[in-house]
């Protein structure tokens, strides 16, 4: 039986006490292992140097110079048949190398490989959009932006995302207060209510993990659910709970086996 550990306080501890922590790396096999990858990393370094290459989980992962990266995205779909930009994003390693890492996830449906496009830029240097070749990075480059900080040229609409516009900082920075600085936990009361009022409604709880059952206005609480201003002295009025109708969502139909359709094209 394993053994006990007391959960005192759980609720106040961080989770991560180290968030500039490493995770290990995952064992690393050489290119010339897999025939299909051999022939597309050959295809890559014909026109683009290359930094490093190497396969990890059953995947390629080739390392360029980031003024490369829209040639070799472009590369990649046009020649290599990896025709579906499934993610990017960036990695924060400003404070071991000052840099942040930018990465692709390249898919190929003919191929059924997989191919990881990583290259590395300084704080405040710039990476190509890529949107025009892949409407996907319209939102990711966005988030990223939004996110880290990391400026897109050549992007369609390059604001925030997620934040809203006038935020201050960058939320996915390690060095990002993880319940936010003064700025985030005034900002909603000064934009609805203004900085007057901060002595009667006092800073925002940005902490996840507190729950406080009296706390704002006592509207969502599951099963006891009370109008604002209800005197609950005596004790809370129980709310019956009312689920969906048994035939569902009217608006959505049921799946149906012999209107269902095969898609034939894997590039649809």
């Amino acid at each position: 039986m394993r053994a006990y550990t007391p959960k005192d306080n759980v609720q106040e501890k961080s989770y991560y006490t180290d968030r500039f922590w490493v995770a290990p790396q995952v064992a690393k096999s050489a290119v010339s292992d897999d025939a299909v990858f051999t022939a597309d990393l050959e295809a890559i370094k014909a026109k683009f140097d290359v930094l490093d290459a190497y396969v990890q989980v059953e995947q390629m992962v080739v390392v360029i110079n980031a003024k490369d990266n829209y040639a070799v995205l472009e590369l990649l779909k046009n020649e290599c048949e990896y025709r579906q930009l499934s993610e990017m994003s960036a990695i924060d390693w400003l404070a071991q190398e000052g840099k942040f890492e930018i990465f692709y996830q390249m898919l190929s449906m003919a191929k059924r490989k997989r191919i990881r496009i990583k290259c590395k830029i300084d704080e405040k240097e710039a990476i190509q959009s890529v949107e025009k070749l892949f409407r996907s990075a319209d939102w990711s480059e966005r988030e990223m932006y939004d996110m880290f900080g990391v400026v897109v040229n050549n992007h369609p609409y390059m604001k925030r995302i997620l934040m809203p516009d006038d935020w201050e900082g960058f939320p996915l920075r390690k060095t990002y207060p993880l319940q936010g600085d003064e700025f985030a936990a005034w900002y909603e009361v000064d934009k609805i209510f203004g900085k007057e009022a901060r002595e009667i409604i006092g800073p925002e709880n940005r902490d996840p993990a507190r729950i406080d059952r009296y706390d704002t206005k006592r509207f969502s609480r599951l099963g006891h659910e009370v109008p604002f201003g209800t005197d609950i002295s005596q004790g809370e009025p129980d709310t019956p709970l009312v689920y969906q109708e048994q035939e569902g969502v009217f608006l959505i139909d049921k799946f149906d086996a012999q209107k269902s359709v095969v898609i034939s094209d894997r590039h649809r």
